[in-house]
């Protein structure tokens, strides 16, 4: 249950608190965040969370006014996106989020009354969970509305991209952590003086011999700032050119100077790097398909499979058969031939035995959504890659790229336009 600890604490450090604890007389207001308010119960038992989840993850704790400052301004931040979603009508039902619910204690192999229990494990009110995972939902839905979905990749960028990708390799992979000194999106030459003498100031402090993530604990104003900057593993692709060529430049473990951009400044630190090639394999294979109806039963279409199948047993030309029996238009005149196909690409019933057979292999008939169908491999190869997965794939990387920055611009231009009062 470990894996499944760990998801636990990742959203139960997010949980506002109103409802885990009695409600309280007095409750002094940290934060004022337009017409909503952030008291300082609920700031406290975040920071409680947080504190809990870094413990239990072997962190060295920050001092208590860092880890404060950091809290606030992700409350702060997910407060403004919350009431912009319900501004646009956006609403997670009961039923969508029970479905979620389910989704997550399924994929990390427990059922929903052992997720509950584990929160009570942990003190967490299940039924404050349910509403923090309800608001993150509705987090996603609107940042997806106003970043992801406006994202435009052009032909003409996909096209580049693949060139540049050819001829620098574009199978390596980068393990960065991330400093981020930000900027206003209309920055005066004073502000860039001040945000850059802060970015070197949190260099100071990296190259004094305090740790990359107690800087960025402190300094960072990035989305990863209470991970201590940690980005994980990321393809070349994925991201910022300014980064990847900074990371290039380094050995594991060495940090950059601050890097300019329209976001502000930035400091990165290479934790490791890899070279990766990906292969795929691809199947040539064909098949014959028969549908039943109102008329041929399932059991009628199975007997004449059967029979087509004792016939090619018996030296019977595959092709001729699928161009007088097949019911698939895409490759009845081709003798059922189907070309290449890579994994993902064909249901999974289909795949489960088309992977099961060896070339030149028959199978006996199956059924799939489509039909009944008797399949034939007919050889196998490892495939670098094809142009569409390429460009696919291009397009991806671009639009996750693309992604970040705007997501960081975005977040950073509705902190800014919101009213916002410490007390």
């Amino acid at each position: 249950m470990n894996q499944f600890s760990r998801l636990i604490f990742g959203l139960a450090c997010m949980v506002t608190t109103m409802a885990m604890a009695a409600p309280q007389k007095l409750d002094n207001i940290v934060a004022v965040v337009n017409d909503s308010v952030i008291t300082a119960h609920e700031l406290a038992v975040r920071m409680r969370d947080f504190n809990r989840q870094m413990t239990d993850s072997g962190v060295s704790l920050p001092d208590e006014s860092v880890l404060r400052k950091q809290v606030l301004e992700r409350m702060i931040v997910d407060e403004v996106q919350l009431q912009l979603a319900r501004s646009q009508g956006i609403q997670i039902d009961d039923l969508g989020l029970n479905r979620v619910l389910e989704s997550m204690a399924r994929n990390n192999k427990a059922s929903l009354d052992e997720m509950r229990r584990l929160l009570q494990q942990q003190g967490v009110s299940y039924e404050m969970f349910r509403e923090q995972t309800r608001r993150d939902l509705m987090i996603r839905e609107l940042q997806k509305r106003m970043v992801y979905e406006r994202i435009q990749i052009p032909e003409q960028e996909i096209n580049q991209f693949i060139e540049q990708q050819k001829q620098s390799g574009g199978n390596e992979k980068y393990h960065l952590a991330h400093i981020l000194i930000a900027t206003p999106e209309n920055a005066s030459p004073e502000d860039i003086r001040a945000a850059y003498d802060q970015a070197e100031k949190a260099l100071a402090h990296i190259q004094s011999g305090e740790t990359f993530r107690e800087v960025a604990l402190r300094f960072s104003q990035g989305r990863q700032a209470l991970e201590g900057g940690d980005l994980g593993w990321r393809a070349a692709s994925e991201l910022p050119p300014l980064f990847i060529d900074a990371a290039r430049n380094l050995n594991k473990g060495d940090v950059s100077t601050p890097l300019r951009s329209a976001t502000g400044f930035h400091i990165i630190q290479l934790i490791d790097k890899q070279n990766t090639k990906v292969v795929i394999e691809q199947t040539h294979a064909r098949h014959i398909l028969l549908h039943s109806d109102m008329v041929t039963s399932d059991e009628q279409i199975l007997k004449t499979l059967q029979s087509i199948r004792q016939r090619l047993d018996k030296g019977e030309d595959f092709a001729s058969l699928a161009t007088e029996f097949s019911q698939d238009p895409g490759s009845k005149d081709n003798g059922g031939d189907l070309g290449w196909v890579s994994r993902g690409q064909l249901v999974p019933q289909f795949e489960k035995v088309m992977d099961s057979l060896k070339p030149g292999q028959i199978s006996e008939p199956f059924r799939s959504p489509f039909g009944w169908h008797v399949l034939q491999v007919l050889e196998r190869r490892q495939q670098d890659n094809t142009e569409q997965q390429q460009r696919d794939r291009a397009e991806q990387s671009l639009r996750e790229r693309k992604a970040d920055e705007e997501l960081q611009l975005w977040l950073r231009r509705i902190r800014d336009e919101a009213y916002v009062e410490y007390r």
